[in-house]
């Protein structure tokens, strides 16, 4: 069962990242996902050029990743839903539809008439999808957002990175990094409400906010700060864990950084010293405890930044992998694409490209069985408006009358 979601068809009116993922991630589970975009304009993730200083490859006729990601596998209609001539291939799309998806705003659902009431009475079992900024309630509804400003900075992610006396909060790790987190969320919830559907008859509306991912993401940060009736003290440490030398990230001879996370020091303290070259501390009392490393925590520190400092990170990988702690090389975005256990797992999967050319995209984390994800290349630009319509029963005459009043592209 490695495409559980064969045979549910999801209606997405929704553009750039956050949702679109989302309908990427249930095409990848065998749902038949079509994508409404305008006719003129197309989902405006295609205009992107760059994002976060680096382009996008949106000026490839073949090959984009900024728009393949959170698009693979879904069919394009170009449909101008503010002309009355489109309502009615809106309405048939709705009706055949198991979910319905949007992250536009409630002001324009209610004018393009594609909020739930409207939906509904077209089909009273569809799943109603929004994502949003900040929710569906409250003085923000109509808030727009994206996951720099709703996720990273107001969701507490930022905070939680940034140094302090820093200039300036640090940035996202990637683009679209909140967005395809919350994309799984959605995901996550239309598997549940379908499942919901079937048991019970009832169909669901659903609501994923961009803040809410966010503060889900820093729950433990949150929930400890409303224990303790205030924002959490920034502590001015070295390691990730106060104490505990063997957290936190240590830079290698040749540039790179090795991340420890070796939560019990007094455990893997002695191994880690015989491994690294410095066995003379192993068994040194000054580092025989909670207490005395407590003490003793800046020169346990330079213990390990010149055990680690002195060697290079092939040198360090090679040690290390005969100990018990947990560790990890701090990866670049090339590495991980090419990550063994990634590619092992299939979690990096080869597509073909509109010009026949193999190019590989990351999938989604969730492995069904032993089946092999195959997956398809994002849609061109309305790609599929023809063949969609045709399907819905418009015929030829219809096809070019709806394109003269510029419903349809």
């Amino acid at each position: 069962m490695d495409r559980p979601l064969a045979g549910v068809r999801v209606l997405e009116v929704a553009q750039f990242t956050f949702v679109p993922s989302a309908g990427a991630v249930l095409a990848d589970w065998g749902a038949e996902v079509i994508k409404i975009e305008n006719p003129i304009t197309g989902d405006g993730q295609r205009g992107l050029a760059t994002v976060l200083g680096h382009g996008t490859g949106v000026d490839s006729a073949a090959f984009a990743p900024v728009v393949e990601g959170p698009n693979r596998g879904k069919r394009s209609i170009g449909l101008e839903l503010g002309v009355a001539e489109a309502r009615p291939v809106l309405d048939e799309l709705i009706r055949r539809s198991d979910v319905f998806m949007t992250n536009y705003l409630p002001t324009t659902r209610a004018k393009l008439r594609i909020d739930v009431e409207h939906v509904r009475r077209i089909n009273p079992d569809i799943i109603y999808v929004v994502g949003s900024g900040y929710g569906t309630k409250g003085p923000d509804s109509e808030t727009g957002a994206y996951d720099a400003t709703a996720f990273w900075a107001r969701g507490g992610s930022a905070d939680g990175v940034t140094p302090a006396r820093a200039e300036q909060s640090s940035f996202m790790p990637a683009g679209g990094y909140g967005d395809n987190i919350g994309g799984l969320a959605i995901a996550g919830g239309v598997a549940a409400a379908l499942y919901g559907r079937n048991v019970t008859g009832q169909p669901s509306v659903l609501d994923v906010s961009l803040l809410a991912v966010g503060a889900w993401a820093t729950q433990f940060s949150v929930n400890m700060a409303l224990q303790a009736g205030g924002p959490l003290p920034r502590f001015e440490t070295r390691t990730q864990a106060a104490c505990n030398p063997l957290t936190g990230s240590y830079r290698t001879a040749d540039g790179r950084y090795i991340q420890l996370a070796m939560l019990q020091p007094t455990r893997h303290w002695p191994e880690f010293c015989k491994l690294m070259g410095c066995g003379q501390y192993a068994f040194d009392p000054r580092f025989s405890s909670l207490e005395a490393l407590s003490e003793n925590i800046d020169l346990a520190i330079e213990i390990v930044e010149d055990a680690i400092g002195s060697r290079t990170l092939a040198e360090c990988r090679r040690l290390l992998d005969y100990g018990t702690g947990p560790w990890s090389v701090v990866q670049d975005s090339w590495e991980v694409g090419n990550d063994e256990a990634l590619v092992v797992n299939g979690r990096i999967v080869e597509i073909e490209d509109s010009a026949g050319r193999p190019q590989k995209l990351v999938a989604n984390p969730v492995k069904f069985d032993e089946g092999e994800l195959a997956l398809q290349r994002a849609p061109k630009f309305a790609e599929h408006t023809d063949e969609i319509l045709r399907e819905l029963g418009f015929d030829e005459d219809m096809l070019t009358e709806l394109k003269f009043t510029g419903a349809i592209t």
